[in-house]
């Protein structure tokens, strides 16, 4: 892919969808089911238009787009037609990439969805453990944090809705946050810190996290997005800037 010279003004939203871009990195004719809001969603439909162009998308319902459409707008081109009954096969046989947003994660992936508080008598109730089970058990998983805390990060989750690695997990990939790359490259499959987003200083982020991590002596920064990336999201894939409602700069 060509390359050259970055604009002085990324954004911090920029840097996360280009590291929700890398999470689809190698993962061919797949669906992207990046569910977890407007970053990933827009990493994704980078990652196709860009190094990935073998991955499969929609507009956000039931049709596959014949090109990666831009947020809001709804598939012009369509190559084909994918209901429920046959997304759920996809499910089980391995052929999605989701990407999830947990209200809470631990150290070996295991997120929630359902709950917060004793599943008897919970102080919140969420979503309900929903696809979590099966995107976990049989599909890569990925996970989208737009606001990195100790909240979501914790020892313990208060009710497992997406097994981790520790379960019997199929791959949980990684976890991009507004702070950092996060992933399971240990020996025991341990939540460890990839790389802090440029301006982020590793002391920022395990002070916004709720559990231990494995830190490498040696931590890069998350990649910028090079020139192109960055023109492709700001004049064809996310025009009015929507990326920025969820990370403000």
């Amino acid at each position: 892919m060509a390359g050259g010279e970055v604009s002085a003004d990324v954004t911090r939203a920029e840097i996360c969808a280009v590291a929700c871009a890398e999470l689809f990195r190698g993962d061919g004719e797949i669906v992207a089911a990046a569910v977890a809001g407007f970053v990933p969603m827009l990493g994704s439909r980078l990652a196709r238009a860009t190094f990935e162009p073998g991955l499969l998308t929609t507009d956000g319902g039931p049709a596959l787009s014949a090109e990666p459409v831009p947020l809001g707008r709804q598939a012009e081109e369509i190559e084909g037609w994918l209901p429920f009954r046959d997304h759920l096969w996809l499910v089980l046989n391995g052929r999605r990439h989701v990407v999830m947003g947990p209200s809470q994660i631990d150290r070996y992936g295991n997120s929630n969805i359902s709950c917060i508080g004793a599943w008897e008598r919970p102080e919140r109730q969420l979503l309900g453990a929903r696809g979590g089970p099966g995107n976990t058990l049989l599909n890569p998983t990925s996970y989208w944090v737009p606001k990195h805390s100790a909240r979501v990060f914790t020892d313990k989750v208060d009710f497992v809705s997406g097994v981790g690695w520790d379960r019997g997990a199929h791959e949980i990939r990684a976890v991009v946050t507004n702070l950092a790359v996060l992933d399971f490259a240990t020996p025991d499959r341990r939540m460890r810190l990839r790389s802090v987003h440029p301006g982020v200083t590793v002391e920022d982020v395990v002070a916004a996290t709720g559990l231990e991590l494995a830190i490498p002596e040696r931590l890069p920064e998350t990649r910028l997005p090079d020139a192109v990336e960055l023109r492709v999201m700001r004049e064809e894939l996310d025009p009015k800037g929507l990326r920025e409602r969820e990370v403000p700069s």
